[in-house]
């Protein structure tokens, strides 16, 4: 196989496929419009953008809209009209099942979505015979997605690309004992059903490549997130319609965009410089603003913030469409990456949106994590560990000078960043769905039923 799959290139664009006829791949997703509030939308719904250009047609597969907890206006993710998605029938658990809060634990095994199993998989090859699928493409952090896609490669013998934006089972995770076994078990069928496994980070396929030695290397394939360039443009196009400069004196203005997960992206260090730096009289609400939004737990954090008497600087904003968010990016002064050790097998999605913004960027993360080792390898932000106070304080006070006083900080080049384009991914997706078609399906290591 060839090994310009194992990762997505990143010095020059791919290039369209255009010789043969159209093939089409099959996209399993829970995360797809009209759902909001979540980055991995973007995954599916620019991938099913950008294929065409490559000789692909893709057809979607996700879940029932009312089982989405929130659902959003279009705006900057508009799906492309001739695009064929279809809907099976699925429930959440958690809130359409409960009782008072509580629903039976056999409801929510592997995740809660999987009652969308029952209906998604005959629909699946339904759609696989209406349009004579070549590849089934499957995409976690929503469990019942690979579920899915296991039961559909047994039945149907297609090539199948098992997608992990974050690494799955994990020792103490997910923490209750059932959908920890019922994860591990899952997980071990799926890397031994599956023909390619797709990962966003590098540390993540070095990962698996240990967990299960007799996967071939060229089957890990990275290819990470990305931005999408036209929607960045036509973001641009409105702020220069409506330029104006902004008030004299106003405070340095940071921003988080998305969900602080209170483990993953663990706050409370943070919120403690912010408090000291603020009591010690280096930074108050006329010199700095900080704005987290659409952080998840709303709620926990402003009472948090209330209790420090940093809520007249750091502020809780509600979540808003695709544009009015990367809007926001471009318009404030410096972006903040929160990830901690935990997940330094894991990058942001957001963290290739900042780069495109060109804005400076102060990453609260493991320095020996994936998300800092892709800043360092850029050559930009600002890195300073999200579990220590300390060195929170010293780095945010630096980086609040350096934009105060005009001081160049490192943003990536257009020619840097360019690999990261949705469309250049789509392409590296493209080249695997092309060497998926010549190679066929493995049956070999499909496992037994049970």
């Amino acid at each position: 196989m060839d090994q310009e799959l194992v990762s997505t290139p990143r010095t020059e664009l791919s290039t369209p496929q255009h010789a043969g006829a159209e093939k089409r791949v099959l996209l399993v997703a829970y995360h797809f419009p009209p759902l909001s509030g979540s980055s991995g939308v973007q995954r599916t719904l620019r991938f099913a953008q950008h294929l065409p250009k490559f000789g692909w047609r893709p057809v979607v597969l996700t879940i029932d809209s009312r089982a989405y907890d929130q659902v959003g206006r279009a705006d900057g993710n508009e799906t492309p009209p001739d695009l064929p998605v279809y809907r099976a029938f699925g429930l959440n658990a958690a809130t359409q099942l409960s009782v008072f809060g509580r629903y039976p634990k056999f409801l929510a095994l592997p995740d809660r979505w999987v009652s969308w199993a029952l209906w998604a998989i005959p629909k699946a090859l339904n759609i696989i015979r209406r349009h004579r699928i070549d590849v089934v493409w499957t995409t976690f952090p929503i469990t019942t997605t690979h579920r899915i896609g296991l039961e559909v490669a047994r039945r149907t013998h297609l090539p199948w690309i098992a997608e992990f934006r974050d690494p799955m089972w994990q020792s103490d995770w997910p923490p209750e004992p059932s959908a920890n076994v019922a994860w591990k078990k899952l997980e071990e069928q799926i890397f031994r059903a599956a023909d390619w496994l797709v990962f966003t980070a590098p540390s993540a396929a070095t990962l698996y490549a240990e967990r299960f030695p007799h996967l071939k290397p060229s089957q890990l394939v990275v290819i990470e997130n990305g931005y999408d360039e036209a929607t960045f443009a036509r973001v641009e196009a409105s702020l220069q319609e409506g330029n104006s400069p902004g008030p004299a004196n106003r405070p340095v203005t940071l921003l988080h965009s998305g969900i602080i997960y209170s483990s993953e992206r663990d706050p409370s260090q943070f919120f403690a410089a912010i408090a000291n730096l603020k009591n010690r009289g280096l930074i108050s609400e006329r010199t700095l603003r900080i704005i987290l939004r659409a952080s998840g737990a709303e709620s926990d954090y402003i009472g948090h913030l209330q209790r420090l008497g940093i809520a007249d600087i750091v502020h809780v904003a509600p979540a808003v469409d695709y544009l009015a968010a990367l809007r926001e990016m471009l318009t404030a002064d410096g972006l903040l990456i929160l990830q901690a050790g935990n997940c330094n097998a894991q990058i942001p999605a957001k963290l290739y949106e900042y780069l495109r913004a060109r804005k400076p960027i102060l990453a609260l993360t493991d320095p020996a994590g994936d998300t800092a080792s892709t800043l360092q390898t850029l050559g930009t932000g600002v890195i300073a560990r999200l579990d220590s106070r300390d060195d929170i304080e010293t780095k945010l006070i630096r980086f609040l000078e350096d934009i105060a006083s005009g001081v160049s900080l490192a943003a990536a080049t257009s020619a840097v960043i360019a690999p990261y384009s949705r469309e250049a991914q789509a392409g590296a997706l493209a080249r695997l769905l092309n060497r998926a078609v010549s190679e066929g399906g493995a049956d070999a290591r499909r496992i037994p039923n049970g």
